[in-house]
């Protein structure tokens, strides 16, 4: 499915381009950790993880899986489906899958954030590397990795385009490796840290521009787009899972 994926994109005529792939061990547990902004962030993480030899089992909300054809591939290549509210038996198996040395991928943020900016992020990803660490026995690294560029072709609330020559950025950050007693929650302050300080990054070096005032919607406000700002994105994403009802937080 990523395979078939990324052809399809290089027929669309999308761009990609991954920079810092080196920070991907190519053997061992690792536990891919990318922000979220559109639907095929899973494709496009893929992508760089196979420029480096490695297979990525993602974590994927379970509705993808009922999708027909879609649902039977992500099964195969042994992808992970996670109940949106009652995750804890695709934790465990991500767990199984990470002490047997697998490439778990985890978007932390849990929903696309349309702020385009890294959300608060759930635990999971950060207590997927210390319980692999507890289980072999050494550290297992937190991979942090951004894409910019992939929301512009796919995202919520009806947004795409079909133009082609898009650029999609992949980076990827070196490894946090847990550190002896750190917590979850520490970890996923450096993890979160390490998200911002990478889309900060990739934003700045992304080589296009929007091609009219209509196109602004995929540009932060402070680089001249009209992106929502954070509080206002959280507000968007909030009213979003309460359409689909969300159990409160």
């Amino acid at each position: 499915m990523n395979r078939l994926g990324a052809v399809v994109l290089r027929l669309w005529g999308v761009r990609l381009r991954g920079r810092g792939l080196e920070n991907l061990p190519t053997t061992g547990p690792v536990v891919l950790a990318s922000n979220h902004t559109g639907f095929l962030d899973f494709v496009l993480v893929g992508w760089a993880a196979r420029e480096r030899g490695r297979l990525v089992r993602f974590m994927s909300k379970a509705s993808v899986f009922e999708l027909p054809l879609v649902g039977r591939a992500m099964r195969a290549m042994g992808h992970v489906p996670v109940e949106r509210w009652t995750g804890a038996s695709a934790y465990r198996r991500a767990r199984r899958l990470v002490a047997d040395g697998e490439a778990v991928g985890v978007f932390p943020e849990a929903t696309i954030s349309r702020s385009f900016r890294v959300k608060a992020l759930k635990p999971g990803a950060a207590g997927l590397a210390l319980h692999g660490a507890r289980v072999t026995g050494a550290p297992v690294p937190l991979v942090p990795c951004v894409v910019w560029g992939g929301h512009r072709l796919l995202t919520v609330d009806g947004r795409r385009t079909l133009r082609r020559g898009v650029v999609v950025d992949v980076v990827v950050g070196e490894p946090l490796l847990p550190v002896e007693g750190e917590t979850v929650a520490a970890l996923t302050a450096r993890l979160r840290a390490a998200l911002e300080a990478l889309l900060d990054d990739a934003v700045a070096h992304y080589p296009q521009e929007p091609s009219s005032d209509a196109d602004r919607w995929w540009v932060h406000a402070d680089r001249g787009g009209t992106a929502p700002d954070v509080a206002t994105g959280a507000a968007l994403d909030a009213a979003a899972l309460e359409r689909i009802g969300a159990p409160p937080s």
